[in-house]
């Protein structure tokens, strides 16, 4: 084992310990199950909640610029591929983003650390992604 597959090993085993076991057991995983004040949620790697947007539709994003910006897309990688509930949309730019049961996740801009969800309820349209 060289030193940078054990650091990665050890990395990853620290945001296990920290933030809950993977959702996904493959190499990317696009979100990990965290524990907040609200119960379980889904947050990215480094343990920031993710969130869902009612005005989305199955499979499109429609936060875009502005708003965009306040909710940053969990963005996918040209590489990725739709795993469980989990699968990629196209958004309006080109790039894209990760999906969790067909509704695009995003995190908030204003979530200062992991386990914040300051975003849940914000304008009545945002909720926090749950597993």
């Amino acid at each position: 084992m060289t030193s940078a597959t054990r650091i990665t090993a050890l990395a990853f085993g620290l945001g296990i310990a920290l933030f809950g076991a993977p959702v996904l057991a493959q190499g990317k995983e696009p979100a990990m199950t965290g524990k907040t004040a609200m119960g379980p949620v889904l947050t990215d790697a480094k343990g920031m909640t993710l969130y869902v947007f009612d005005k989305d539709t199955a499979g499109k994003s429609t936060c875009n610029g502005p708003c965009a910006a306040n909710w940053p897309p969990l963005m996918a990688d040209s590489s990725a591929k739709p795993m469980g509930k989990y699968t990629v949309v196209t958004r309006d730019d080109g790039s894209r983003q990760w999906a969790y049961n067909g509704k695009p996740l995003y995190t908030w801009a204003k979530d200062a650390k992991a386990g914040d969800t300051t975003g849940d309820g914000v304008n009545s349209v945002w909720h926090v992604a749950k597993p």
